[in-house]
C-alpha cells in the first residue's frame, strides 16, 4: 500500500512578502528637480565661456570665471551645457530663476488653444454665399483659429468635383494674406476639403 504524499514544509520567512517600506520625503530631491542649471562649485568642466553684464566676456578657466562672478556678488550659472566650452552667465541665481519662471508663464499665457472652424460649400455655391462665407473665414483666422472649408457633394453632384476643387482653391487664394494652406483640396467620399491655418502676422493681438 502506497503512503500518501507528504506536503513539503512551508518556509514562512521565504513566502511572506517584505513589509511595505515608506520612502521618506527628501526636500533636497525637490530642490534638485527645481534647480535645472548647475551653479558655482557644481560646474565641474575645466573652462567655460563667460557672458553677462559688467564682466569681460570670453573663455576662462572655470575657477577664474567663478572668482570673477563672486567678486561682483553674483553666481556663475551654466546656461548651455551643449556648447564647447559650456556657456555660463554671471548673474544673481535667485533673480535668474524668477525671470525664467516669468518667461514660462508668459509663453503659457500667450499660447492659444487652436480651434477648428468648418465652413461648408455646395458645388453650385453662388457669388453672394461665397463672399459671405469668406468673411466668416477671415474672422476665424484673425482670431487664431484653423479653418476647414469643404464642398459636400450630394447625390449625383459628385460629377462636379472639378468645380468643387476650383472653388476651394479660389477660397484659399482669397485668404492668402492671412492664411497658409495646410492641406490642398482632398476628396474623401463625397466631401472635398481644404485646411487652412492663420499666419501669425494676421492674428489679432
Amino acid at each position: 500500500m502506497n503512503n500518501p504524499p507528504v506536503n513539503p514544509p512551508v518556509n514562512k520567512e521565504k513566502d511572506t512578502p517584505p513589509p511595505f517600506q515608506r520612502r521618506e520625503f527628501n526636500p533636497r530631491h525637490r530642490q534638485q528637480q527645481e534647480d535645472l542649471h548647475r551653479i558655482n562649485e557644481k560646474i565641474k568642466v575645466p573652462e567655460v565661456r563667460l557672458v553677462g553684464d559688467n564682466v569681460e566676456q570670453g573663455i576662462y578657466p572655470t575657477k577664474k570665471a567663478l572668482e570673477m562672478a563672486q567678486a561682483l556678488g553674483l553666481d556663475l550659472v551654466e546656461i548651455s551645457d551643449k556648447a564647447t566650452p559650456p556657456i555660463c552667465r554671471a548673474v544673481d541665481y535667485s533673480k535668474f530663476k524668477y525671470e525664467q519662471k516669468k518667461k514660462q508663464k508668459e509663453i503659457k499665457a500667450n499660447a492659444q488653444k487652436v480651434v477648428l472652424k468648418e465652413i461648408r460649400f455646395g458645388p453650385n455655391t453662388d457669388e453672394h454665399d461665397f463672399e459671405f462665407k469668406l468673411k466668416h473665414a477671415q474672422t476665424f483666422l484673425k482670431e487664431g483659429n484653423k479653418v476647414k472649408a469643404y464642398v459636400q457633394f450630394v447625390g449625383r453632384t459628385i460629377v462636379f468635383k472639378e468645380r468643387g476643387e476650383v472653388l476651394l482653391l479660389r477660397f484659399a487664394q482669397a485668404l492668402e494674406e492671412i492664411a497658409k494652406v495646410d492641406q490642398l483640396p482632398k476628396l474623401e467620399g463625397k466631401r472635398m476639403s481644404l485646411l487652412l491655418s492663420p499666419k501669425s502676422s494676421g492674428i489679432k493681438k
